[in-house]
């Protein structure tokens, strides 16, 4: 009896350090996955954030600080002297976003809202269930690891994040600028030639709502010499049907792959503005303010 006493008080101190570590390692995985993701692909999520009731005036800023954040969280929960800064960090997260979503439940619910790369979620009873299961995560991590310190360190790794954050950003924006269109795609059977005037190129899915909205909000612009088509990036036997209902008035070419190539995007909708052959500028928001407010100050749209 005397000799289980030792033991069991040995035992307490490793189970405690071994779930910390645990904890602390899944969480900083996911955040450095979501964080990275968002960073190096800016332009894509900036989308999705507006997507998720984010202005579209604050999606970039809201994309890059939010991608920055996880990553230093990631970085905070790896390393044992920074690791209850880190959990403090992706609580703050976690409950953000949840309130975030909660307060905009009504109108996100059923929408896609993962962050993360391999993971598919939707919102729903189950995306706060995994949330908090999260939650509960970083306050295992943090309760059980010893007090953080070297605020100096901290700040080292957060301009290095920063830095690395800048330089992707610029370099999206470099790849972005000035891209040139195939000479031709396919329209009714027959080439049809990109390399002439305005072209507005619009990617869409015939099944996504988001799409289904964008196309009716373009329908009612008063387009200045400009020919507008539609790109179906799946089921294009439903792009005609799509049109109708929209009412927005476009060709239609099945060539998406051979534009994607070029004009790298994530998911629709996605719009490219071209002239004489050369992208002038990529349409990633489509609201109550954008893409409208561009065209009109490029001159394409009254």
């Amino acid at each position: 009896m005397e000799d289980s006493i030792p033991y069991q008080a040995a035992e307490a101190p490793f189970l405690k350090n071994a779930s910390s570590w645990a904890a602390a390692l899944l969480l900083a995985i996911l955040f450095l996955a979501s964080g990275v993701w968002k960073v190096t692909d800016p332009l894509g999520w900036s989308a999705r954030v507006t997507q998720l009731q984010v202005p579209s005036a604050l999606s970039m800023p809201v994309t890059l600080g939010v991608g920055m954040t996880e990553i230093f969280a990631a970085v905070l929960l790896a390393v044992p002297r920074f690791r209850r800064w880190g959990a403090w960090l992706t609580g703050f997260l976690l409950v953000t976003f949840m309130i975030h979503i909660g307060y905009n439940y009504n109108t996100l619910v059923g929408e896609e809202c993962s962050c993360f790369p391999w993971l598919k979620r939707s919102v729903g009873p189950q995306f706060f269930l995994g949330d908090g299961i999260m939650l509960a995560m970083a306050a295992i991590a943090g309760w059980w690891a010893a007090p953080s310190h070297s605020h100096r360190g901290a700040g080292l790794v957060l301009a290095a994040i920063v830095v690395f954050t800048a330089a992707s950003y610029g370099i999206t924006i470099a790849q972005q600028s000035g891209l040139q269109a195939p000479d031709t795609v396919v329209v009714d059977g027959k080439p049809y030639s990109l390399q002439q005037g305005r072209i507005l190129l619009y990617f869409f899915d015939p099944a996504c709502s988001h799409c289904f909205a964008a196309a009716k909000q373009m329908s009612g612009y008063s387009w200045r010499d400009v020919k507008v088509m539609a790109i179906p990036t799946t089921t294009p036997q439903f792009a005609s049907q799509f049109l109708g209902d929209t009412g927005l008035k476009a060709a239609v070419s099945n060539d998406a792959a051979k534009l994607r190539a070029i004009f790298k995007f994530g998911d629709p909708p996605y719009a490219v503005v071209l002239e004489h052959g050369r992208q002038k500028a990529a349409l990633l928001h489509f609201d109550e303010v954008e893409p409208r407010k561009t065209l009109r100050d490029m001159g394409w749209a009254e």
